[in-house]
């Protein structure tokens, strides 16, 4: 069933009224001074929910920016300096499963737009599992708009032929994604290579800000989330799901004063 553009915040306002929900924190946080009467997971946390869902799925959007207009092949004059996002399979490769590794095509769109200068981002949804649970008491737990989502920023390294050999990233990557034999470096099909997003930068978006955090985790936080924790989280849906799951872990010295909660969408 599909609402209609007044019927949609309509039932969002529904929604609200039947909740205690304070609706001014959707999409924001509380201001930090006033986050004591709410549940809100710690920066560690909501990076093990990240690196949770990086580790659940393969298949991402990677977005860069299209350079100043180029002879090197036909586009549009008018898409210069314009964001593009397009699908890329990536697997989570030793020695470092936090940046993200994928297969570069020369001549793909992702790959000449970050030669010619561009960052790339690559933006992930948390997908519920196909049999999750019955929601819990929470009736907004399973909206999409209250379920979590990031972006990781950074730019693209290529692999030497024998890193990739020694990391094993051939391996690694065919256990996640088979079907990309077909055109993974060494095949006949197209010019590639094996590339690795660094991320630089992590931007989270935990659900509706009065019980998720909203904001930039500090990359070092990103890094030092270990593979027992991304293993043994559970997500909203997922079986042996519990709220705050974990143990927040040490705080980053003066990370809320580097790292302010978003007061926007």
């Amino acid at each position: 069933m599909q609402l209609s553009a007044f019927a949609l915040p309509l039932a969002v306002a529904s929604l609200a009224s039947s909740s205690s929900v304070p609706t001014e924190y959707l999409f924001s946080n509380p201001p930090v001074e006033a986050q004591s009467g709410f549940n809100i997971p710690s920066i560690h946390e909501s990076a093990v929910q990240a690196r949770r869902i990086l580790h659940l799925q393969g298949i991402a959007t990677f977005s860069t920016v299209f350079p100043s207009p180029s002879t090197l092949e036909t586009r549009p004059k008018d898409v210069a300096h314009t964001p593009i996002g397009l699908m890329e399979y990536y697997a989570l490769c030793a020695p470092s499963p936090y940046n993200p590794t994928f297969i570069g095509i020369t001549i793909a769109t992702t790959s000449k737009n970050a030669a010619a200068g561009s960052n790339v981002t690559l933006s992930l949804r948390y997908h519920l599992p196909s049999d999750p649970p019955q929601p819990p008491a929470d009736p907004w737990a399973y909206i999409p708009a209250n379920l979590p989502r990031f972006s990781l920023i950074g730019y693209i390294e290529r692999l030497s032929e024998e890193e990739a050999k020694w990391q094993n990233v051939t391996g690694c990557f065919f256990d996640k994604h088979p079907d990309s034999e077909i055109w993974a470096p060494g095949s006949d099909v197209h010019d590639a290579w094996w590339g690795r997003l660094v991320v630089r930068e992590v931007y989270f978006f935990g659900g509706f800000g009065d019980r998720a955090r909203i904001g930039w985790i500090p990359v070092e936080v990103w890094q030092n989330v270990t593979l027992e924790e991304v293993e043994e989280y559970r997500l909203v849906g997922e079986k042996g799901y519990r709220r705050s799951g974990i143990n927040p872990g040490p705080a980053v010295l003066g990370d809320e004063a580097r790292y302010p909660v978003e007061a926007e969408l």
